[in-house]
Protein backbone atom coordinates (compact mmCIF):
# COMPACT_ATOMS: atom_id res chain seq x y z
CA UNK A 1 0.00 0.00 0.00
CA UNK A 2 0.85 3.40 -0.56
CA UNK A 3 1.26 6.04 1.82
CA UNK A 4 -0.57 8.27 -0.59
CA UNK A 5 -3.43 6.26 0.22
CA UNK A 6 -3.04 6.67 4.49
CA UNK A 7 -4.41 10.21 4.45
CA UNK A 8 -1.41 11.81 5.65
CA UNK A 9 -0.09 15.73 5.30
CA UNK A 10 1.71 16.89 2.35
CA UNK A 11 4.52 17.75 4.40
CA UNK A 12 4.54 14.59 6.00
CA UNK A 13 3.95 12.72 2.67
CA UNK A 14 7.08 15.16 1.47
CA UNK A 15 9.45 14.15 4.02
CA UNK A 16 8.49 10.41 3.35
CA UNK A 17 9.48 10.86 0.10
CA UNK A 18 12.91 11.98 0.95
CA UNK A 19 13.43 9.39 3.29
CA UNK A 20 13.08 6.95 -0.05
CA UNK A 21 10.16 5.47 1.25
CA UNK A 22 6.84 4.17 -0.91
CA UNK A 23 5.07 1.49 0.34
CA UNK A 24 3.81 1.14 4.00
CA UNK A 25 5.00 -1.86 5.99
CA UNK A 26 2.38 -4.21 7.13
CA UNK A 27 2.38 -2.45 10.87
CA UNK A 28 1.65 0.72 9.37
CA UNK A 29 -0.69 -0.80 7.29
CA UNK A 30 -2.84 -1.72 9.96
CA UNK A 31 -1.82 0.91 12.49
CA UNK A 32 -1.89 4.34 10.65
CA UNK A 33 -5.86 4.34 10.08
CA UNK A 34 -6.75 2.84 13.36
CA UNK A 35 -4.49 5.97 15.05
CA UNK A 36 -5.60 8.91 13.28
CA UNK A 37 -9.57 7.68 14.03
CA UNK A 38 -8.25 8.34 17.86
CA UNK A 39 -8.95 4.20 18.65
CA UNK A 40 -6.45 2.82 21.37
CA UNK A 41 -4.19 0.31 19.75
CA UNK A 42 -2.09 -2.69 20.80
CA UNK A 43 -0.01 -3.30 18.17
CA UNK A 44 2.80 -6.18 18.58
CA UNK A 45 5.74 -6.64 15.41
CA UNK A 46 9.02 -6.54 15.78
CA UNK A 47 11.81 -3.72 15.28
CA UNK A 48 13.09 -3.08 11.98
CA UNK A 49 9.31 -3.69 10.66
CA UNK A 50 8.57 0.01 10.07
CA UNK A 51 7.03 -0.20 13.96
CA UNK A 52 8.22 3.41 15.45
CA UNK A 53 6.62 5.37 12.01
CA UNK A 54 3.52 3.50 12.79
CA UNK A 55 2.42 5.41 15.81
CA UNK A 56 4.62 8.36 14.85
CA UNK A 57 3.29 9.30 11.78
CA UNK A 58 -0.41 9.69 12.17
CA UNK A 59 0.44 11.33 15.44
CA UNK A 60 2.46 14.17 13.60
CA UNK A 61 -0.44 14.12 11.32
CA UNK A 62 -2.89 15.30 13.93
CA UNK A 63 -0.23 17.50 15.60
CA UNK A 64 -0.36 19.17 12.35
CA UNK A 65 -3.52 19.65 11.63
CA UNK A 66 -4.19 22.12 15.39
CA UNK A 67 -1.09 24.30 16.39
CA UNK A 68 -1.63 25.07 19.40
CA UNK A 69 1.47 23.58 21.77
CA UNK A 70 1.00 23.89 25.74
CA UNK A 71 3.50 24.15 28.52
CA UNK A 72 2.52 20.27 28.76
CA UNK A 73 3.75 17.76 25.48
CA UNK A 74 0.34 16.79 23.92
CA UNK A 75 2.39 13.62 22.95
CA UNK A 76 4.04 11.48 25.32
CA UNK A 77 5.77 8.78 24.08
CA UNK A 78 7.93 6.40 26.66
CA UNK A 79 11.03 4.45 25.71
CA UNK A 80 12.66 1.75 27.97
CA UNK A 81 16.07 2.79 27.25
CA UNK A 82 18.28 5.87 26.14
CA UNK A 83 18.82 4.47 22.62
CA UNK A 84 15.76 3.44 21.54
CA UNK A 85 14.33 7.18 22.84
CA UNK A 86 16.98 8.10 20.96
CA UNK A 87 15.58 6.36 17.82
CA UNK A 88 12.21 7.61 18.14
CA UNK A 89 13.68 10.90 18.01
CA UNK A 90 15.50 10.83 14.99
CA UNK A 91 12.62 9.23 13.19
CA UNK A 92 10.17 12.18 14.71
CA UNK A 93 12.73 15.04 13.18
CA UNK A 94 12.99 13.15 9.59
CA UNK A 95 9.47 12.75 9.36
CA UNK A 96 8.41 16.48 10.90
CA UNK A 97 11.01 18.21 8.70
CA UNK A 98 8.02 20.76 7.08
CA UNK A 99 6.33 20.66 10.23
CA UNK A 100 6.33 23.16 13.13
CA UNK A 101 6.52 20.58 15.80
CA UNK A 102 8.25 21.20 19.26
CA UNK A 103 9.86 17.72 20.10
CA UNK A 104 12.07 17.06 23.79
CA UNK A 105 14.14 14.28 24.50
CA UNK A 106 14.69 13.02 28.14
CA UNK A 107 16.72 10.35 29.27
CA UNK A 108 19.14 9.36 31.79
CA UNK A 109 22.95 10.51 31.03
CA UNK A 110 21.86 13.86 30.35
CA UNK A 111 22.11 17.34 31.85
CA UNK A 112 19.61 17.80 34.31
CA UNK A 113 19.89 21.95 33.56
CA UNK A 114 19.61 21.57 29.72
CA UNK A 115 16.50 19.57 30.45
CA UNK A 116 15.27 22.15 32.16
CA UNK A 117 15.72 24.67 29.64
CA UNK A 118 14.17 22.55 26.82
CA UNK A 119 11.50 21.82 28.91
CA UNK A 120 10.26 25.63 30.07
CA UNK A 121 9.25 26.06 26.29
CA UNK A 122 5.88 24.54 24.80
CA UNK A 123 5.94 21.59 23.34
CA UNK A 124 3.94 18.95 21.25
CA UNK A 125 5.95 15.79 21.96
CA UNK A 126 7.91 14.36 24.73
CA UNK A 127 10.25 11.59 24.47
CA UNK A 128 11.27 9.65 27.62
CA UNK A 129 12.47 6.88 29.22
CA UNK A 130 10.61 6.38 33.12
CA UNK A 131 12.90 6.94 35.64
CA UNK A 132 13.95 10.82 34.34
CA UNK A 133 10.63 11.46 33.10
CA UNK A 134 9.35 10.35 37.35
CA UNK A 135 12.44 12.25 38.26
CA UNK A 136 11.46 15.59 36.35
CA UNK A 137 7.63 15.15 36.83
CA UNK A 138 8.38 15.14 40.72
CA UNK A 139 10.63 18.25 40.25
CA UNK A 140 7.85 19.88 39.32
CA UNK A 141 9.44 20.79 35.70
CA UNK A 142 7.02 18.82 33.53
CA UNK A 143 2.95 19.00 33.27
CA UNK A 144 1.31 15.81 32.14
CA UNK A 145 -2.65 16.95 32.48
CA UNK A 146 -2.78 18.03 28.95
CA UNK A 147 -1.51 15.21 27.22
CA UNK A 148 -3.81 13.72 24.04
CA UNK A 149 -1.77 11.03 23.33
CA UNK A 150 0.35 8.62 25.59
CA UNK A 151 2.47 5.73 23.53
CA UNK A 152 4.23 3.14 25.69
CA UNK A 153 7.01 1.85 23.22
CA UNK A 154 9.13 -1.88 23.57
CA UNK A 155 6.11 -2.31 26.10
CA UNK A 156 7.45 -5.87 26.58
CA UNK A 157 11.17 -4.76 27.04
CA UNK A 158 9.47 -2.51 29.67
CA UNK A 159 8.06 -5.28 31.38
CA UNK A 160 10.57 -7.14 31.36
CA UNK A 161 13.13 -4.65 32.96
CA UNK A 162 10.72 -3.70 35.65
CA UNK A 163 9.30 -0.51 34.63
CA UNK A 164 5.63 -1.19 35.04
CA UNK A 165 5.33 -0.18 38.63
CA UNK A 166 6.86 3.54 36.84
CA UNK A 167 4.47 3.57 33.92
CA UNK A 168 1.78 2.98 36.59
CA UNK A 169 2.70 6.44 38.29
CA UNK A 170 3.39 8.32 34.98
CA UNK A 171 -0.21 6.80 33.72
CA UNK A 172 -1.37 8.22 37.10
CA UNK A 173 -0.31 11.71 36.56
CA UNK A 174 -1.83 12.40 33.07
CA UNK A 175 -5.35 13.05 31.87
CA UNK A 176 -6.38 9.41 31.52
CA UNK A 177 -8.48 10.50 29.10
CA UNK A 178 -5.72 10.40 26.18
CA UNK A 179 -5.46 8.48 23.52
CA UNK A 180 -3.15 4.96 24.18
CA UNK A 181 -0.57 3.64 22.19
CA UNK A 182 1.05 0.53 23.02
CA UNK A 183 3.98 -1.21 20.95
CA UNK A 184 5.57 -4.62 21.48
CA UNK A 185 7.73 -6.87 20.05
CA UNK A 186 5.75 -9.65 21.46
CA UNK A 187 2.56 -10.36 22.58
CA UNK A 188 1.76 -12.97 25.60
CA UNK A 189 -0.75 -13.07 28.68
CA UNK A 190 1.67 -10.48 30.62
CA UNK A 191 1.39 -7.88 27.88
CA UNK A 192 -2.29 -8.59 27.80
CA UNK A 193 -2.79 -8.16 31.15
CA UNK A 194 -0.87 -5.03 31.08
CA UNK A 195 -2.93 -3.81 28.08
CA UNK A 196 -6.04 -4.14 30.37
CA UNK A 197 -5.31 -2.05 32.54
CA UNK A 198 -4.04 1.02 30.49
CA UNK A 199 -5.92 1.13 27.24
CA UNK A 200 -9.68 0.83 26.96
CA UNK A 201 -11.28 -1.32 24.05
CA UNK A 202 -7.90 -1.28 22.29
CA UNK A 203 -7.55 -2.65 18.39
CA UNK A 204 -5.44 -5.70 18.63
CA UNK A 205 -2.84 -5.83 15.70
CA UNK A 206 -0.24 -8.64 15.53
CA UNK A 207 2.36 -8.94 13.10
CA UNK A 208 4.20 -12.60 12.79
CA UNK A 209 7.96 -12.64 12.91
CA UNK A 210 9.38 -12.99 9.96
CA UNK A 211 11.76 -16.29 9.98
CA UNK A 212 11.29 -17.63 6.57
CA UNK A 213 14.43 -15.43 5.50
CA UNK A 214 16.64 -17.43 7.22
CA UNK A 215 15.89 -20.75 6.04
CA UNK A 216 19.46 -20.74 5.02
CA UNK A 217 20.72 -20.30 8.15
CA UNK A 218 21.56 -22.89 10.18
CA UNK A 219 21.06 -22.31 13.81
CA UNK A 220 21.94 -24.41 16.65
CA UNK A 221 22.82 -24.10 20.30
CA UNK A 222 25.28 -25.65 23.18
CA UNK A 223 24.95 -26.13 26.40
CA UNK A 224 28.00 -24.72 28.71
CA UNK A 225 28.43 -25.51 32.24
CA UNK A 226 30.32 -22.28 33.18
CA UNK A 227 32.55 -19.23 31.40
CA UNK A 228 35.60 -21.45 31.56
CA UNK A 229 33.67 -24.51 28.94
CA UNK A 230 32.16 -21.65 27.03
CA UNK A 231 35.26 -19.94 26.32
CA UNK A 232 36.65 -23.15 25.18
CA UNK A 233 33.47 -23.57 22.85
CA UNK A 234 34.23 -19.92 21.61
CA UNK A 235 38.14 -20.75 20.74
CA UNK A 236 36.93 -24.36 19.04
CA UNK A 237 34.21 -22.04 16.80
CA UNK A 238 36.81 -19.28 16.14
CA UNK A 239 39.46 -22.39 15.06
CA UNK A 240 37.15 -23.39 12.70
CA UNK A 241 38.48 -23.22 9.05
CA UNK A 242 35.43 -22.35 7.49
CA UNK A 243 34.88 -19.11 9.36
CA UNK A 244 35.67 -16.29 6.92
CA UNK A 245 33.94 -13.62 9.64
CA UNK A 246 31.64 -13.65 12.61
CA UNK A 247 30.13 -11.61 14.77
CA UNK A 248 29.97 -12.12 18.68
CA UNK A 249 27.37 -10.96 20.66
CA UNK A 250 27.53 -10.27 24.38
CA UNK A 251 24.87 -8.97 26.70
CA UNK A 252 26.78 -5.67 27.90
CA UNK A 253 29.34 -3.42 26.35
CA UNK A 254 31.77 -4.26 29.41
CA UNK A 255 31.63 -7.97 28.01
CA UNK A 256 32.39 -6.73 24.85
CA UNK A 257 35.33 -4.97 25.58
CA UNK A 258 36.58 -7.91 27.99
CA UNK A 259 36.10 -10.62 25.11
CA UNK A 260 37.39 -8.70 21.90
CA UNK A 261 40.69 -8.00 24.11
CA UNK A 262 40.83 -11.98 25.29
CA UNK A 263 40.86 -12.46 21.42
CA UNK A 264 43.32 -10.03 20.39
CA UNK A 265 45.69 -11.27 22.72
CA UNK A 266 44.96 -14.56 21.16
CA UNK A 267 46.03 -13.31 17.95
CA UNK A 268 42.43 -12.71 16.43
CA UNK A 269 42.45 -9.78 13.93
CA UNK A 270 39.22 -8.48 15.98
CA UNK A 271 37.49 -5.28 17.24
CA UNK A 272 34.74 -4.29 20.51
CA UNK A 273 31.21 -2.19 18.81
CA UNK A 274 29.07 -0.75 21.39
CA UNK A 275 27.19 2.56 22.43
CA UNK A 276 30.13 4.09 24.64
CA UNK A 277 32.46 4.27 22.09
CA UNK A 278 31.65 7.93 19.68
CA UNK A 279 30.22 7.50 16.74
CA UNK A 280 33.35 8.07 14.16
CA UNK A 281 34.74 5.56 16.32
CA UNK A 282 32.56 3.13 15.37
CA UNK A 283 32.03 4.30 11.62
CA UNK A 284 35.57 3.05 11.45
CA UNK A 285 35.32 -0.05 12.91
CA UNK A 286 32.42 -1.16 11.00
CA UNK A 287 34.36 -0.06 7.63
CA UNK A 288 37.21 -2.05 8.77
CA UNK A 289 34.63 -5.01 9.36
CA UNK A 290 33.83 -4.66 5.74
CA UNK A 291 37.24 -4.48 4.12
CA UNK A 292 37.75 -7.57 6.07
CA UNK A 293 40.59 -6.10 8.27
CA UNK A 294 38.78 -7.62 11.29
CA UNK A 295 37.88 -11.36 10.88
CA UNK A 296 35.73 -11.08 14.41
CA UNK A 297 33.75 -8.65 15.65
CA UNK A 298 32.21 -8.61 19.18
CA UNK A 299 29.05 -6.69 19.66
CA UNK A 300 25.87 -5.48 21.94
CA UNK A 301 22.47 -5.64 19.76
CA UNK A 302 22.22 -1.70 19.39
CA UNK A 303 25.40 -0.97 18.13
CA UNK A 304 25.14 -3.66 15.55
CA UNK A 305 21.68 -2.53 13.94
CA UNK A 306 22.32 -1.75 10.17
CA UNK A 307 25.75 -3.62 9.71
CA UNK A 308 25.11 -4.91 6.30
CA UNK A 309 28.57 -7.33 5.65
CA UNK A 310 27.72 -10.15 2.88
CA UNK A 311 31.03 -12.32 4.06
CA UNK A 312 29.70 -12.92 7.54
CA UNK A 313 29.69 -16.70 7.59
CA UNK A 314 29.05 -17.40 11.21
CA UNK A 315 26.83 -15.41 14.63
CA UNK A 316 27.86 -16.37 17.84
CA UNK A 317 25.66 -15.58 20.71
CA UNK A 318 28.56 -16.12 23.30
CA UNK A 319 25.36 -14.08 25.67
CA UNK A 320 21.57 -15.09 24.92
CA UNK A 321 19.80 -12.15 24.47
CA UNK A 322 17.84 -11.03 27.29
CA UNK A 323 14.89 -10.20 24.80
CA UNK A 324 13.36 -12.59 21.94
CA UNK A 325 13.01 -10.23 19.03
CA UNK A 326 17.00 -9.50 19.25
CA UNK A 327 18.02 -13.14 18.03
CA UNK A 328 16.21 -12.58 14.96
CA UNK A 329 18.16 -9.37 13.97
CA UNK A 330 21.46 -11.16 15.68
CA UNK A 331 21.28 -14.47 13.29
CA UNK A 332 20.07 -12.27 10.29
CA UNK A 333 23.63 -10.47 10.10
CA UNK A 334 24.77 -13.81 8.68
CA UNK A 335 23.09 -15.91 5.40
CA UNK A 336 23.49 -12.57 3.12
CA UNK A 337 23.18 -12.33 -0.77
CA UNK A 338 21.75 -15.90 -0.71
CA UNK A 339 24.15 -17.22 0.96
CA UNK A 340 24.59 -19.95 3.98
CA UNK A 341 25.14 -19.04 7.46
CA UNK A 342 25.55 -20.27 11.08
CA UNK A 343 23.78 -19.18 13.98
CA UNK A 344 25.64 -20.85 17.35
CA UNK A 345 24.21 -19.80 20.78
CA UNK A 346 25.96 -20.78 24.13
CA UNK A 347 23.51 -21.69 26.47
CA UNK A 348 24.34 -21.46 30.13
CA UNK A 349 21.55 -23.12 32.86
CA UNK A 350 20.85 -19.71 33.83
CA UNK A 351 19.78 -18.50 30.28
CA UNK A 352 16.97 -21.09 29.86
CA UNK A 353 13.93 -18.21 30.38
CA UNK A 354 15.70 -16.72 27.43
CA UNK A 355 15.72 -19.72 25.19
CA UNK A 356 12.30 -20.42 25.60
CA UNK A 357 11.47 -16.61 25.12
CA UNK A 358 13.03 -17.44 21.93
CA UNK A 359 11.46 -20.73 20.88
CA UNK A 360 8.39 -18.97 21.81
CA UNK A 361 8.71 -16.18 19.63
CA UNK A 362 10.32 -17.86 16.54
CA UNK A 363 8.16 -20.63 16.73
CA UNK A 364 10.51 -23.45 16.53
CA UNK A 365 13.23 -25.30 18.65
CA UNK A 366 16.76 -24.97 18.25
CA UNK A 367 18.80 -27.65 16.96
CA UNK A 368 21.03 -28.75 20.47
CA UNK A 369 24.47 -30.05 19.35
CA UNK A 370 27.94 -30.53 21.21
CA UNK A 371 31.76 -30.54 20.42
CA UNK A 372 33.37 -33.65 20.91
CA UNK A 373 35.54 -33.34 24.07
CA UNK A 374 33.60 -30.45 24.94
CA UNK A 375 30.49 -31.87 26.13
CA UNK A 376 28.26 -30.19 29.24
CA UNK A 377 28.17 -31.99 32.09
CA UNK A 378 25.37 -33.74 33.18
CA UNK A 379 23.48 -31.48 35.02
CA UNK A 380 24.33 -28.96 32.20
CA UNK A 381 22.63 -31.12 29.93
CA UNK A 382 19.63 -31.41 32.18
CA UNK A 383 16.93 -29.29 32.15
CA UNK A 384 17.24 -26.15 34.21
CA UNK A 385 15.24 -26.35 37.62
CA UNK A 386 11.89 -25.50 37.99
CA UNK A 387 10.74 -21.27 39.88
CA UNK A 388 10.16 -22.19 43.47
CA UNK A 389 6.55 -22.37 44.08
CA UNK A 390 5.90 -24.63 40.63
CA UNK A 391 6.46 -28.17 41.95
CA UNK A 392 10.00 -28.11 40.92
CA UNK A 393 12.69 -29.35 43.15
CA UNK A 394 16.06 -27.62 43.13
CA UNK A 395 19.18 -30.08 42.13
CA UNK A 396 22.06 -30.51 44.40
CA UNK A 397 25.80 -30.27 42.63
CA UNK A 398 25.47 -34.22 41.91
CA UNK A 399 22.29 -33.01 39.80
CA UNK A 400 19.96 -34.51 41.66
CA UNK A 401 17.38 -33.65 43.28
CA UNK A 402 16.85 -33.70 46.75
CA UNK A 403 14.54 -36.41 48.64
CA UNK A 404 13.95 -37.03 52.18
CA UNK A 405 15.53 -39.72 53.79
CA UNK A 406 13.21 -41.76 56.09
CA UNK A 407 16.51 -42.98 57.92
CA UNK A 408 17.92 -40.03 58.54
CA UNK A 409 17.42 -38.09 62.21
CA UNK A 410 15.42 -35.05 61.97
CA UNK A 411 18.85 -32.75 62.37
CA UNK A 412 19.86 -33.83 58.84
CA UNK A 413 16.81 -33.57 57.38
CA UNK A 414 16.82 -30.61 58.93
CA UNK A 415 19.46 -29.61 57.61
CA UNK A 416 18.37 -30.68 53.64
CA UNK A 417 15.39 -28.76 54.19
CA UNK A 418 17.77 -25.15 54.58
CA UNK A 419 19.56 -26.89 51.71
CA UNK A 420 16.68 -27.10 49.62
CA UNK A 421 15.34 -23.66 50.36
CA UNK A 422 18.87 -22.05 49.63
CA UNK A 423 18.75 -23.79 46.09
CA UNK A 424 15.52 -22.81 45.64
CA UNK A 425 15.90 -18.75 46.32
CA UNK A 426 19.48 -19.03 44.02
CA UNK A 427 17.43 -20.30 41.22
CA UNK A 428 14.99 -18.12 40.85
CA UNK A 429 18.14 -15.15 40.80
CA UNK A 430 17.48 -13.34 37.36
CA UNK A 431 20.56 -13.64 34.87
CA UNK A 432 23.17 -11.35 36.11
CA UNK A 433 23.80 -8.85 32.48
Amino acid sequence: MSFQTLGLESGILKAITDAGYTQATPIQMKAIPEVMQGKHVLASAQTGTGKTAAFVLPILNELAKERNPGRGPRVLIVSPTRELANQITDSIKKYARYLKINSVTVTGGMSYNLQNRLLSKPLDILIATPGRLLDLFKQGKIKLKDTQVMVLDEADRMLDMGFIPDIRKIYNATSKQQQMLMFSATFDAAIAKIAHEFLKDPITISIKPDTKGHSNIKQSLYFVDNQIHKQQLLNHFIADGEMDQAIIFTSTKRNADVLSDKLYHSDIKTAALHGDMSQGSRTKTINRFKRNEIKVLVATDLASRGIDVKNITHVINYDLPRFAEDYIHRIGRTGRANKKGLALSLVSPTDREFLKKIERFTDMKINIETVAGLEPTKLASQPAPKRKGRGGKPFNKSGKSFKKNPNASGKSFKNQTNAKKRMGRKSNQPFAN
